[in-house]
């Protein structure tokens, strides 16, 4: 195993509960190689899910596809910090692109899919891509969680439709 991998595993390894060490990781594995995408992943997931900090985030995803268009990893959590930050337009495109990658795991981008328009109140269309999310998973554990989801913009749903009836 060379030293980039080690040091890629060490930060995979310590994320999310140790963060300090994931960072000296990542640090010691991007110097080795600056390009590596699962390390520029995981740097880009520390500052959107821990720091918060979406822009530094997006750089470094967007550093991860420039050295390899085919990181599958990399996509469902872009996608995330597009929708985080409101670029929706983006995150349809990204997600879009990301649907047609050999070996990308699908039910991950449909659920984005729905996200992205429960986000922007479609729910007939989330709803609809929660259903291609359903129709490509095969993991049970998953699966409850879909349904969750499905609950979730449901009611959002049910709301939105009250809220109509009440203004008329």
């Amino acid at each position: 195993m060379n030293s980039v991998n080690k040091y890629v595993l060490q930060a995979l390894d310590n994320y999310p509960f140790y963060l300090e060490e994931t960072l000296e990781s990542l640090s010691y594995a991007l110097s080795y190689d600056e390009s590596n995408t699962m390390a520029l992943c995981l740097m880009g997931r520390v500052h959107a899910e821990q720091l918060f900090d979406y822009a530094q985030a997006k750089q470094y995803f967007q550093e991860a596809l420039v050295h390899n268009v085919h990181a599958l990893e990399v996509y469902p959590y872009f996608i995330q910090t597009l929708i985080d930050m409101g670029e929706y337009e983006a995150a349809k495109k990204t997600i879009k692109f990301a649907l047609t990658l050999p070996g990308m795991p699908l039910t991950g981008i449909w659920i984005k899919k729905a996200l992205l328009f429960e986000k922007s109140k479609r729910y007939k269309k989330a709803l609809k891509a929660l259903k291609m999310a359903k129709l490509e998973n095969v993991d049970q554990d998953l699966a409850s969680s879909l349904k969750s989801i499905e609950e979730r913009i449901q009611g959002k749903q049910g709301i939105k439709k009250g809220r109509k009836k009440t203004k008329k």
